[in-house]
């Protein structure tokens, strides 16, 4: 956990410095891209953990994709941050892709998920923090419902 800290505060610093030129760019993503379609989005919808390794080593993501009042909607939470909203949601051919900014420090902060079907029945994830001045890749697992 402590590592986990450490490592979303050194990216974050990073961050600070690129985030002017990540708001240019998300303004553009957003008006290119497409609400997507709950039918589009059905392989998606639920709840997922995402286990990614990036340059400061592993964190761990805890993602939902629901439907909420006809519209395709998510949520993000790790350990190191609060649970951030996610409305921003489209699909390029078969990765779902979910948008969304944050705070810290009082500096906004442009982030980019993309869950990816892969031929093995796994799905790999990626965010990409900051328009690439910081990305973590690995795995998407969904998990089970309770009972």
């Amino acid at each position: 956990m402590i590592r986990l800290t450490v490592a979303s505060t050194a990216l974050i610093a990073g961050l600070i410095t690129c985030s002017g030129a990540a708001a240019a760019s998300a303004a553009s993503h957003s008006q290119s891209s497409a609400q997507v379609s709950a039918a589009d989005a059905a392989p998606f919808m639920g709840d997922w953990t995402l286990n990614l390794q990036g340059p400061n080593g592993p964190g761990t993501f805890d993602l939902s994709v629901k439907l909420e009042k006809e519209k395709v909607v998510g949520e993000i939470a790790t350990g190191a941050m609060a649970t951030q909203q996610i409305s921003d949601v489209s699909r390029a051919e078969k990765t779902l892709v979910l948008r969304y900014s944050f705070t810290w420090e009082g500096n906004p902060v442009e982030a980019v998920v993309s869950l990816t079907p892969v031929d093995d029945g796994k799905v790999d994830a990626k965010i990409d923090f900051a328009s690439g001045a910081y990305t973590m890749t690995g795995t998407a697992a969904k998990k089970e419902k309770k009972q």
